[in-house]
């Protein structure tokens, strides 16, 4: 996470499991699309408007977004990436995505993808990224050992698959069947 401290990635680790995967766990509850008042999460937190801010402006995926709703109370969520168990309906509309994207993973689930596919597994959607060195990035969070899929959206999309785009550039998608998946690079 660029330009943050150890103290600031704890924090971002901790809203992202607060705001993407237990709310409960920080006695809050998200709305039917992931927002809460910011006002909640600093109670919760026990953090300041400031630190929240530096946080979120600093966040190398942009993963939160913040903005002030209807009622004038600034709100928060996670751009994305939410547990199934977390009812969250981001309302993001359907995009047509690039005619191929990207998805990294470690080398040991290569097999197993391009046996079954890309699914969701505990999340809501199967992220995607635009470019390689994103889907490079993303696999190696889990293995420096990384195979990166090709995905074959713009065929995907003319057979009836619904992309959309997160507020942070994500592309996401039910699942990505292995027909439309080829190894694009692995790592030696």
């Amino acid at each position: 996470m660029t330009d943050l401290s150890r103290d600031q990635v704890r924090l971002s680790r901790r809203m992202s499991l607060v705001l993407r995967h237990r709310p409960e766990s920080a006695g809050l509850t998200l709305d039917a699309n992931g927002w809460v008042p910011v006002g909640e999460l600093l109670t919760a937190l026990g953090i300041t408007r400031a630190e929240l801010d530096l946080v979120v402006a600093h966040n190398d995926k942009s993963r939160f977004a913040v903005q002030t709703g209807p009622d004038g109370v600034d709100r928060i969520r996670a751009s994305q990436g939410h547990s199934r168990r977390v009812a969250v309906d981001l309302g993001l509309p359907p995009a047509n995505p690039p005619a191929e994207l990207f998805h990294g993973t470690p080398r040991a689930n290569a097999e197993a993808i391009l046996r079954e596919g890309l699914r969701p597994r505990s999340r809501h959607h199967v992220h995607l990224s635009v470019d390689l060195p994103t889907a490079v990035t993303v696999g190696r969070r889990r293995s420096p050992d990384v195979v990166v899929f090709s995905v074959a959206a713009g065929v995907m999309v003319e057979e009836g698959h619904v992309f959309h785009r997160s507020d942070n550039g994500v592309w996401l998608t039910a699942s990505v069947p292995s027909q439309h998946l080829s190894i694009k690079r692995t790592n030696p």
